[in-house]
């Protein structure tokens, strides 16, 4: 049999667009086909990123690129996220069948072989199954975090958590003996605070459990002892070696701050970045702006901007900025390497971290939900590689401890000294993810 022929099907966001694409990249390089499935809104967002080229391609790749409708109106609000799981598995569950069945017409000796989904689009699985074609899990978050939700059904029959809301009956969890405690509040589904996302990915489990295998941008460096807790887990990160840094993205990176970099000095400048889809509050923006100021530090801010070009927040009147930059969109691999960023203040989105950890760049943890806060009991416990911020009475981290937390930081050696051991770690065992690699393309072929 040839090389396989790969769908890939990504949740459509950002977070989990950009590792699929990632690693679509890596199986064309290794002489797979790729059809690459996004909804009809981001593919017109990806052709302004100048991301697609002819014939509904991917530049300088084999990807071919196609689409279908999500069912969300222009009305609706795009960050809702149970909205956007809704509508996708009605939608475009019922429209894969003959789009496989389309694809498939036109090249018949080589079949779609393998469908490859995210979270959130175990639905894919189902139809995968369906029609006889193998299936796998691309998990874009720590192997961590699945086996949490893995263990959800277990938790619910020994009575550790609600069986209908996923609220715990403890404080703290442990998923095994191997594995740190953590606070309820990490638990994935649980800081999301919605009955809906813990009953759906109750439901995503048992489908996310027909794929074969779930692929990890992870390695055993990092998360050897929930790796082992099943032959599931094939690690085959972390993805960094791809020089299509922005495949994946729906915004047009602002690629000055690179240029405004290189006029700095190694290991000076502070990066910001809360992801594609964090919205921190104006009273945490307020404290954010005026604690990059108090540092008297340079820095480089990622502030997203919403419909009409405009900021979400406004700037408070007393904040200067005068060493900072601030842009839209980074191109946030090349700053992750760029030899003047000394630490890097984020949300703890698995991507971040991987990125991060690969270029040895320690981090100040700020989480919001989902699977951040237990990404951050890894950098801060048991990599140690972090800092996280204390919250005053109000839920807020002020200006104040930013200053604090970060000057701690950056006279930590023996958290800088960490950053680079773990870098180094990872780097020299990158081998065992592409054997894992050949493993997941000769199955793929079988």
């Amino acid at each position: 049999m040839g090389n396989p022929h790969f769908l890939a099907i990504p949740f459509p966001i950002l977070g989990h667009m950009n590792p699929l694409m990632q690693f679509s990249h890596v199986l064309a390089k290794h002489g797979c086909k790729i059809t690459f499935l996004t909804s009809d809104e981001n593919y017109n967002k990806m052709k302004t990123t100048s991301i697609i080229g002819e014939q509904g391609k991917v530049k300088e790749s084999n990807i071919n690129l196609v689409s279908l409708p999500d069912g969300v109106s222009p009305q609706d609000d795009r960050k809702d996220v149970a909205k956007v799981i809704l509508s996708t598995r009605t939608t475009m569950s019922s429209m894969l069948p003959k789009l496989i069945e389309e694809i498939n017409a036109l090249d018949s000796d080589n079949k779609i072989s393998c469908i490859i989904v995210t979270k959130n689009m175990g639905w894919a699985l189902e139809v995968a199954h369906q029609l006889g074609i193998k299936g796998a899990l691309f998990w874009p978050a720590s192997a961590t975090s699945l086996v949490s939700f893995n263990s959800m059904e277990t938790f619910v029959e020994e009575g550790i958590i609600d069986s209908q809301s996923g609220l715990p009956r403890k404080q703290e969890i442990q998923l095994s003996t191997n594995l740190p405690m953590m606070e309820a509040a990490a638990m994935p589904w649980y800081n999301l605070n919605s009955a809906f996302f813990f009953l759906h990915m109750m439901k995503e489990m048992q489908n996310m459990n027909l794929g074969e295998w779930w692929l990890c941008n992870t390695s055993m460096d990092l998360e050897a002892e929930a790796i082992s807790l099943s032959p599931k887990f094939l690690p085959i990160g972390p993805l960094m070696e791809n020089e299509h840094n922005n495949m994946g993205s729906l915004w047009q990176e602002d690629e000055t701050c690179i240029e405004w970099l290189d006029q700095y000095p190694p290991k000076s400048v502070i990066y910001v970045s809360f992801g594609s889809l964090i919205s921190i509050g104006p009273n945490q923006f307020k404290e954010l702006a005026l604690g990059l100021d108090l540092l008297e530090r340079p820095f480089l801010w990622v502030v997203r901007k919403d419909k009409g070009n405009e900021t979400k927040y406004a700037y408070p009147s007393e904040f200067k900025g005068s060493q900072g930059k601030i842009v839209g969109w980074s191109p946030q691999k090349k700053i992750l390497t760029h030899p003047s960023i000394v630490c890097f203040i984020t949300h703890c989105g698995w991507n971040s971290t991987i990125e991060s950890v690969c270029n040895g760049v320690p981090l100040l943890c700020l989480p919001f939900f989902s699977d951040q806060l237990m990404n951050k009991t890894y950098i801060c416990d048991v990599w140690k590689v972090g800092l996280g911020f204390e919250k005053d009475e109000n839920g807020l981290i002020t200006k104040g401890e930013i200053k604090k937390k970060v000057d701690e930081l950056l006279e930590d050696e023996g958290i800088k000294e960490r950053s680079s051991k773990l870098m180094e770690m990872v780097a020299e065992n990158k081998a065992k993810g592409g054997k894992n690699l050949n493993k997941f393309i000769n199955w793929a072929k079988e």
